[in-house]
């Protein structure tokens, strides 16, 4: 079946004269799974990317190879998904229900004979459910020059501030921000990313456990003892571990999950080198 589904993609990729895709809206499995199973080491993405993912981000453009093993991690619900485009020509995507969805401008008659000769049957659309357009609306701001000078405005008042770097959804980088490295961080950033700006962390751990809700989700940033920074999400289970967790932690603090709740200094969205700003995520 795998196979079928894939040599269809590539039958219809063919049909449309499609070399490359591009990757829209790429994410990993978190807290909550894309399907029924659970997420595989790596996501299905080992071999195709680094394991920092580096390449893997919004509007990467990979060949039709690539992109067909991609298609194959999000079949076999490994924990990675993604849109695969060309823009305005050509898309491949696969719902929740494991169905795949492509479309073309072109008719693609061979590719259609070709996938019911797989034994599979295709069934003509309006449009994929898939669609960004089905995606929830939200405001964004252009991390622009203007967003880069308040950010700077922000370090100088407060002398560190930590930045977290959202560049697949499901998965943040953070570092933290004085006045000595906001250049070199801006120009290491990930294509698209999107950015949210946080007050530094808290040096008393223990105030800080001290202040987890007894119930409800939270997201836990930390810093270990070799300075580095990480979060994870902590449910109503989680929090009697979470002082042996945290029993070597620098530096420690508690961000909600609710919006209303969840208010970060400055956010934005990283745009194309041409200024534009094409990722459809928000903040």
């Amino acid at each position: 079946m795998e196979a079928a589904y894939l040599d269809a993609a590539a039958a219809f990729a063919e049909d449309t004269a499609v070399t490359h895709l591009t990757i829209r809206d790429p994410a990993i499995a978190g807290f909550i799974n894309f399907g029924l199973e659970a997420p595989i080491d790596g996501h299905g993405l080992s071999g195709l990317f680094p394991s920092d993912l580096t390449g893997y981000h919004d509007g990467a453009q990979v060949g039709l190879s690539t992109g067909l093993e991609l298609l194959r991690a999000m079949l076999r619900d490994s924990g990675a998904w993604c849109r695969l485009e060309v823009e305005g020509r050509f898309f491949l995507h696969v719902g929740y229900d494991q169905y795949m969805y492509i479309g073309s401008t072109e008719s693609c008659e061979q590719a259609v004979a070709r996938t019911r000769a797989l034994g599979l049957f295709p069934q003509r659309l309006d449009m994929s459910p898939c669609d960004p357009s089905f995606d929830e609306p939200g405001e964004q701001r252009c991390a622009d020059d203007a967003f880069w000078a308040e950010l700077t405005d922000l370090v100088n008042r407060h002398g560190s501030v930590l930045l977290e770097e959202g560049y697949v959804t499901n998965a943040s980088r953070w570092c933290r921000l004085d006045a000595t490295n906001i250049s070199i961080v801006r120009a290491g950033l990930t294509p698209r990313a999107r950015l949210l700006v946080w007050p530094d962390l808290c040096t008393d751990v223990a105030a800080v456990l001290r202040a987890v809700p007894r119930e409800g989700l939270i997201e836990l940033v930390w810093e270990n003892q070799d300075e580095y920074i990480t979060s994870f999400l902590a449910d109503d289970e989680d929090h009697a571990q979470l002082p042996a967790q945290l029993a070597r932690a620098r530096a420690a603090m508690i961000l909600p999950m609710t919006v209303d709740e969840r208010s970060p200094l400055l956010a934005g969205v990283l745009p194309d080198d041409d200024g534009v700003l094409r990722a459809r995520w928000t903040p």
